[in-house]
């Protein structure tokens, strides 16, 4: 008998294939695909976007079951590619919802007009897509830097933050590893929750970053439950790989702050193979009891 490993890769080769009907491979692989939003970062799937294009990765996404997307793939108006309102109808037509984005700019004082006149089409191109929330997932600032510079990107994106709300969505940042560190005695991602304007931006937490960088994303979400409003449910590679992360209380606390929204995001994969990799996530997710 084949291990479960091998028969999700399998399945996942006949579904990018087409050989797999949507119906079937729900019925046979994933039987409560419906019963939970579990949200995907479109970048876990980015060297098949690149390869067979963001219409054949929807279709792979959908047939898996994941139902709420963030996109990884914005420039000059156009989200992969796409006009926001098609790239929106694509997403409709298949039964899930684009709900955030990631994108943004690096930014100095001198760069400001530039910089704000990017945000002001990445805005409006976003609001025509439906979009509620748009998250910057970087910034020019580490242990290396200046606490002045950390102040500066503070204000930056609580203007940028601004300009989001005018425009009816919500703004937030995304965490690496470095956040966790300390220039001199401050550490980076708490001057940042304490310097933000916390009415126009929120912190989408990296629950796999946020370890790997020495510090405990279950008491986080304890300590900042009004700020940090999304999460990236992340492993070292696929969902539930490493044993080393604590989802169910992650899950657990994430119930309690009544957070909405989620999303998986896998960057490395065990087999090179991102899909099988997207479907084993789905799986664990979606037999896990403490998700709902």
């Amino acid at each position: 008998m084949q291990n479960r490993r091998n028969f999700l890769k399998q399945s996942s080769l006949f579904l990018v294939a087409g050989l797999v009907t949507p119906s079937l491979f729900a019925s046979e692989l994933l039987p409560a695909a419906k019963a939970k939003n579990i949200g995907l970062q479109l970048y876990s799937l980015r060297g098949m976007v690149n390869k067979q294009g963001i219409q054949a990765t929807l279709e792979a996404v959908a047939k898996i079951g994941y139902k709420n997307l963030e996109s990884a793939g914005y420039g000059d108006g156009k989200i992969y590619g796409l006009a926001p309102t098609e790239f929106k109808k694509m997403v409709d037509n298949l039964g899930m919802n684009f709900s955030s984005a990631h994108l943004g700019q690096g930014y100095s004082k001198d760069k400001d007009a530039e910089v704000m006149a990017w945000w002001d089409l990445a805005i409006d191109t976003h609001k025509k897509a439906g979009a509620k929330y748009m998250v910057q997932p970087f910034m020019a600032v580490n242990e290396k830097s200046k606490l002045d510079d950390l102040k500066l990107y503070c204000d930056y994106f609580s203007k940028v933050g601004a300009k989001v709300a005018d425009a009816g969505m919500t703004f937030g940042y995304h965490n690496h590893s470095h956040e966790f560190h300390n220039i001199g005695d401050v550490k980076i991602y708490d001057y940042m929750l304490d310097n933000v304007d916390k009415s126009k931006v929120f912190f989408e937490l990296d629950v796999y970053w946020c370890q790997v960088g020495g510090s405990d994303p279950i008491e986080y979400l304890k300590k900042y439950p009004k700020q940090i409003n999304l999460t990236h449910i992340k492993d070292e590679k696929e969902i539930g790989a490493s044993g080393e992360m604590d989802f169910k209380g992650i899950f657990k606390q994430m119930k309690a702050n009544k957070m909405k929204d989620w999303y998986v995001e896998i960057e490395r994969y065990t087999n090179n193979d991102p899909l099988a990799s997207a479907v084993e996530s789905f799986k664990y997710l979606d037999d896990a009891r403490y998700v709902k």
